[in-house]
């Protein structure tokens, strides 16, 4: 049975308010019906007949009562329409065998540590929601006794609905629960670790999928559109930061790497032309595909962070398998390169007269609000990437964030790796052991992607030889 809860609770305050909409936002991305006030009381209806309804009505599993200090007095001194409302579960609660169907859920405590509970559900068994790393922490054991599912058995598994509940909000991110779902599993060693990381990734999936545009799009600029989806898009892009962060961070592993290669041959699909349509145009995809070049930008720039250089190799040689619709006869599969993305209707972003040279590079640099993945590193992580492509046959790449570099064009990554045992690191990522054989095949590269006809990158460093410090490399004992 689909479990469906009806939520009590006071309204304390706007702040308190807000967080037990979005806590109800994210059980119905769990898959939870929810019963909310400020969804279903309409204008007209009587309040106390909702109420009662709500709690004996049968198709309604549980009653999640949200109490604070303001919702346990009122509670107490039968006061407005909790005191009504409590009256109301306080009856069911004596009355019925099945008393679990109600669930206190603490959301302040005393002084002396007790939670703030009516009298008459003082001594049931409550979860702590009072922070929110408590509600984070405690998130799975609610989920759990809502389908019935004990602790020591895995979560049943399915896709979170589709449907919106409200119109004025958007919904929170479906992957948000599920993330805190996997950091906890990640942190306290579980079982299914897979399972969690699977579930993750398909939220992040199918979020970003849900804004791949099918139909004509009815709007008079397509490149504010562009800009519009990239700004949701980046919700995805912070998602999929974060696990890379914590996974290459703690205890990265064979699987780590495996998924990874996995969700960014998802990312591919995403910025391809969805199968079912016949009928397009090349800038409806626009979108996805500046989303995917970016957030291949700062998955390089956190595996460079964390020093999950391995990892970096594998990203960069290995070869992906293109979607079907972007397939080519027996050209099935490409390099890291396909994960470049551009729209020149992003040009919108130009100032009044002008036109941008890196218009990606440009929207890329306005959403860089990242505190622990400054701007700074996105660039040299591109910086990483336009090396690998000169190093890599077949490989084209053209750095539209280094357009924002300074004149120095100093880089921390390269600048240290002049000492030799900093060089290591380079050489892992990089496949060639010296400093002398990978100038060779930089200065190979850039004769082929004749870099010296690019224009109004830093004249001093056209070919982007002082930016990779490439004269220094492995000079230094």
């Amino acid at each position: 049975m689909q479990p469906r809860a009806f939520i009590s609770y006071s309204w304390s305050s706007p702040g308190h308010q807000a967080r037990i909409r979005q806590w109800a936002e994210q059980l119905i991305n769990d898959g939870v019906d929810v019963v909310l006030d400020i969804w279903h009381l309409k204008e007209g209806d009587d309040k106390y007949v909702f109420m009662e309804k709500m709690v004996s009505d049968d198709s309604v599993t549980h009653v999640l009562i949200f109490s604070d200090s303001e919702y346990a007095e009122k509670a107490d001194a039968r006061k407005a329409g909790v005191g009504t409302e409590s009256q109301i579960i306080s009856r069911e609660v004596y009355s019925k065998v099945q008393q679990s169907k109600f669930l206190p859920i603490a959301c302040e405590f005393d002084d002396s540590g007790e939670p703030f509970l009516p009298t008459f559900l003082k001594s049931r068994i409550w979860i702590d929601f009072s922070t929110l790393e408590a509600a984070n922490d405690n998130w799975e054991q609610l989920v759990r006794v809502l389908y019935g599912k004990p602790a020591f058995e895995k979560p049943s598994l399915g896709k979170a609905p589709s449907y919106i509940t409200a119109e004025v909000h958007a919904p929170a991110s479906p992957a948000l629960t599920k993330f805190a779902a996997l950091k906890q599993a990640i942190l306290q060693g579980k079982m299914g670790l897979k399972l969690y990381r699977e579930d993750f990734l398909r939220a992040c999936y199918e979020y970003a999928d849900a804004l791949r545009t099918r139909t004509r799009p009815d709007v008079v600029n397509m490149g504010q559109r562009i800009v519009e989806d990239c700004g949701k898009l980046k919700l995805v892009r912070d998602h999929i930061v974060d696990w890379v962060r914590l996974e290459s961070a703690t205890k990265p592993s064979a699987e780590f790497d495996e998924t990874l290669v996995s969700m960014l041959e998802k990312l591919l699909e995403l910025k391809s032309r969805p199968p079912e349509i016949n009928s397009w145009n090349d800038a409806w995809f626009d979108a996805h595909g500046v989303f995917v070049y970016e957030t291949f930008l700062y998955i390089v720039a956190v595996l460079l962070e964390t020093g999950s250089f391995d990892s970096l190799h594998l990203v960069f040689t290995n070869h992906y398998l293109l979607p079907g619709t972007e397939s080519i006869g027996a050209d099935r599969f490409r390099t890291f390169d396909a994960f470049y993305g551009y729209s020149d209707a992003l040009q919108v972003l130009a100032p009044e007269g002008k036109r941008l040279y890196a218009p990606a590079g440009e929207l890329i640099k306005r959403q860089a609000d990242r505190t622990d993945v400054p701007f700074a590193e996105v660039m040299q992580a591109e910086l990483l990437i336009l090396m690998m492509a000169f190093v890599t046959d077949g490989t084209r790449w053209y750095p539209q964030t280094l357009h924002y570099s300074s004149r120095s064009g100093a880089f921390p990554f390269f600048v240290k790796a002049a000492r030799h045992r900093d060089f290591q690191r380079l050489a892992k990522i990089t496949g060639i052991g010296s400093g002398d054989e990978l100038r060779r095949a930089v200065s190979a590269g850039v004769a082929r992607l004749e870099v010296n006809r690019w224009t109004n990158f830093w004249m001093s460093d056209r070919t982007f030889r002082g930016s990779l410090n490439l004269d220094a490399l492995d000079t230094l004992p």
